[in-house]
């Protein structure tokens, strides 16, 4: 059985703040940040919105390359971004019901 990692960026915005982070369960973790469970960065920044993600099927490569893009400088991040999502849209809009506030 080959496992699968991800290394994800979210934003709270279009050009806002960023959060690089891996995990082997992307829906499971994206429901986590949407919805503030742990206590940290992306609660205290609202940073929720998933606008770049890749797969490894090694949990060293997606550590090594999360490590890789955080030491990236703003501008290859956004570049990134805007390679693969030039509109910065929220990959993960549709994978939860709509929160009433």
């Amino acid at each position: 059985m080959t496992n699968t990692y991800y290394v994800y960026i979210l934003a709270s915005k279009r050009n806002g703040t960023l959060y690089i982070g891996v995990t082997n369960n992307l829906e499971r973790g994206l429901y986590e940040h949407k919805n503030n469970l742990a206590e940290g960065f992306t609660s205290r920044y609202n940073v929720h919105n998933l606008i770049y993600y890749e797969s490894a099927n090694d949990i060293n490569a997606a550590l090594q390359r999360e490590k890789q893009l955080k030491r990236w400088t703003r501008k290859w991040k956004i570049d990134l971004i805007e390679k693969e999502n030039p509109d910065w849209c929220d990959l993960s809009s549709d994978w939860f019901p709509v929160q009433q506030e």
